[in-house]
């Protein structure tokens, strides 16, 4: 079966989102246009880290081009993107890695997310070899979500995704561990249960 390539060059939206109570939260990339979805689940960590990665190739991108390329210092507020995933909320796969590029070019940023697959390993390679081997099969691979992003897109994802994230559980201001709304068990504190509004 040929590797499925979920495309989205431009999408219409691409966001970040959740779905749940915070502390149970799932997390999703969602990327839609001309009428379809694709939605991949997540870890929190890694919406966290993709979201840091962008910001952090945009200044670059900006520095490189002495501030000529079309990228805004900040997400437009014109393109905040506050809604909800788009429903029903059908997950594809589930991301195993991400990569994100420049295209100088088309003056667009690439995000790639594959679905996470278990990698068979032989004699003759180590597993980095191995995954790599798997990577670049384009005719078997894992499935793949690759979007396509203006600049000012690209910040309006990273500020909205680091916003969700911050959006889940508060810190305990004693360990910092997420509280949960029935207290935690405060390490800091000798094990004293902390409740919330505490």
């Amino acid at each position: 079966m040929p590797r499925q390539v979920f495309l989205y060059d431009p999408p219409d939206r691409f966001v970040a989102g959740t779905v749940g109570q915070p502390g149970e939260r799932a997390f999703y990339l969602q990327a839609t246009a001309a009428g379809r979805t694709t939605t991949v689940a997540l870890e929190k960590a890694q919406v966290a880290a993709l979201a840091e990665r962008v910001d952090e190739l945009l200044d670059e991108v900006v520095r490189r081009t002495g501030g000529s390329a079309p990228v805004p210092a900040v997400a437009p507020a014109e393109l905040a993107d506050t809604a909800p995933l788009d429903i029903p909320v059908e997950e594809e796969f589930r991301v195993g890695t991400m990569a994100l590029a420049w295209d100088g070019e088309s003056e667009r940023v690439v995000v790639e997310a594959q679905a996470l697959v278990e990698v068979e390993v032989n004699e003759e390679e180590d597993l980095e070899a191995a995954e790599e081997r798997l990577l670049q099969d384009d005719e078997n691979g894992p499935p793949l979500l690759r979007v396509r992003l203006t600049g000012a897109m690209a910040r309006g994802f990273a500020k909205r995704a680091l916003d969700v994230v911050a959006a889940g559980r508060p810190p305990c201001p004693f360990c910092s561990l997420p509280l949960d709304p029935e207290g935690h068990v405060c390490p800091r504190q000798n094990g004293y249960l902390r409740g919330a509004s505490s």
